[in-house]
């Protein structure tokens, strides 16, 4: 009976609900917009860290390489001419080529 003496009521009532239920919506995308967020800054962290490590890796072993060939350097400096002179003499003759 309430229907019939109040006909406005129900769509004053069905808008309310859209509304309630819009603002639902709107605050659950906010959420998971705020979990994908997080959840990306935390991937970054992950990946910033790790490409960090392989670049520390990295620049150890190539100290570690220069370090090497310092010594091999100091301790045989005619072979490493001579190693020094032929590979030029090769890279010469292949750059002439192309």
């Amino acid at each position: 009976m309430s229907r019939m003496g109040n006909p406005g009521g129900g769509a004053g009532q069905a808008q309310g609900n859209v509304s309630e239920q819009a603002q639902q919506v709107g605050e659950d995308l906010r959420d998971l917009g705020g979990q994908v967020r997080d959840a990306a800054r935390e991937k970054y962290n992950q990946l910033s860290d790790s490409a960090r490590e392989y670049y520390e890796q990295g620049r150890q072993k190539a100290q570690e390489w220069e370090e090497g060939l310092e010594s091999y350097i100091q301790e045989k400096p005619l072979q490493a001419v001579l190693i020094a002179a032929g590979v030029g003499m090769l890279l010469g003759l292949l750059w002439k080529r192309s």
